[in-house]
């Protein structure tokens, strides 16, 4: 890992790493999440933007020949049809950047993760009590 990256704190600061195309797109999938999880928060996490709401949310990332979305393994296995033409592992998706972007299936996915982590802080307080 280079200086440049183990330094980064902020998603602007690693938005601003990348070619103008990239951050575009980049900027257009942050501002995706922020619609589809309004109270979640932004940090940086495993060296990628990352949103939190309950716990991890969801990461993304830039890659040479692809976007990377990390929206846990239930945020694929929920989704597996729809994202069935991209390549992807058990907790990952990539969208090539040599198609268009789906930002609709990255809101559905965000919202999907957000009602997740919203039911088990829910159980977590119900077991408390």
């Amino acid at each position: 890992m280079d200086e440049t990256t183990s330094k980064i704190e902020t998603i602007d600061q690693y938005i601003s790493n990348f070619p103008a195309e990239i951050q575009a797109i980049l900027e257009k999938i942050r501002s995706v999440v922020q619609e589809a999880a309004p109270e979640a928060t932004e940090k940086i996490g495993y060296q990628m933007p990352t949103f939190v709401l309950y716990g991890n949310l969801v990461h993304f990332a830039a890659f040479k020949k692809h976007i990377g979305l990390y929206p846990a393994p239930s945020g694929i296995e929920a989704f597996r049809e729809k994202l069935a033409p991209y390549k992807g592992a058990k907790g990952s998706i990539q969208f090539p950047l040599d198609k268009p972007i789906p930002y609709a299936l990255i809101s559905d996915i965000v919202k999907f993760r957000v009602a997740e982590n919203i039911e088990k802080a829910n159980s977590k307080l119900k077991k408390k009590k």
